[in-house]
């Protein structure tokens, strides 16, 4: 069965447009999971554009369901994470600056870098995902710099869905069956939504979790969140 992580980042982008509380970042990652997700997400970054390192603080101890954070890994990243102490932390190798991740880790070039990371979550208990393109080297370097999971940077899949669902999908079954040789779990995520999370699902039906932020929170924006987490858990397959 495939998780459903909820990244409530766009929540969090809502808020701080206008100051103050609303909408209320912890109430919707709780009526997250209220209305089914399995996860939640959060990627604090640098300049706190949306969510901040204040909201994971207290974020961490109401949650019942596993707790996501994603970043790339400065020292105050790092110092988060081990504070905290969430299921899960995801590396991923974005700028400061990026407007949204947008490419995997060369975990080859960066290896003794991502096995400092690995060998310090791991050493407080936090389960490792690196943020992968899907291209199997990539995937076995994860593997060498001793992380738990690989999330495969889903972009391209959902960029090719619609000319070709074959061809878009093919590379990611290869990538994901690398994962599964090297005994690494396996997550997605990246511009998956209703129409093209099915498919995924289909052909690589062992993802442990996928992580799904912005087209889900424009969806709820039509249907309303309830509705759709219920959508996005028929369309991954997992029961509520």
């Amino acid at each position: 069965m495939t998780n459903l992580s909820v990244n409530i980042n766009k929540i969090a982008t809502l808020r701080n447009a206008r100051g103050g509380n609303t909408p209320d970042v912890l109430k919707a990652a709780l009526d997250c999971e209220r209305f089914g997700a399995r996860g939640i997400t959060v990627h604090p970054r640098p300049d706190g554009r949306h969510i901040r390192y204040s909201d994971v603080r207290q974020l961490k101890p109401l949650l019942k369901t596993e707790f996501n954070i994603e970043g790339n890994p400065p020292p105050e990243f790092i110092d988060l994470v081990c504070e905290v102490v969430p299921a899960q932390v995801t590396l991923v190798p974005d700028a400061p600056d990026a407007l949204t991740s947008n490419a995997g880790w060369d975990t080859l070039a960066n290896r003794s870098f991502l096995t400092d990371c690995c060998n310090t979550f791991k050493s407080r208990g936090i389960r490792v995902s690196i943020f992968s393109d899907p291209e199997s080297r990539m995937v076995e370097g994860a593997a060498a710099c001793g992380a738990d999971r690989v999330e495969l940077y889903t972009a391209a899949y959902a960029e090719g869905f619609a000319a070709g669902r074959k061809d878009a999908v093919e590379p990611y079954i290869i990538a994901a069956k690398t994962a599964r040789e090297c005994g690494l779990g396996l997550n997605a995520g990246h511009d998956l939504n209703l129409d093209n999370l099915p498919w995924y699902l289909q052909n690589i039906p062992w993802t442990d979790e996928v992580s799904i932020g912005h087209a889900l929170i424009c969806d709820a924006l039509y249907l309303g969140l309830e509705k759709t987490i219920a959508l996005y858990l028929k369309a991954a397959g997992t029961d509520f």
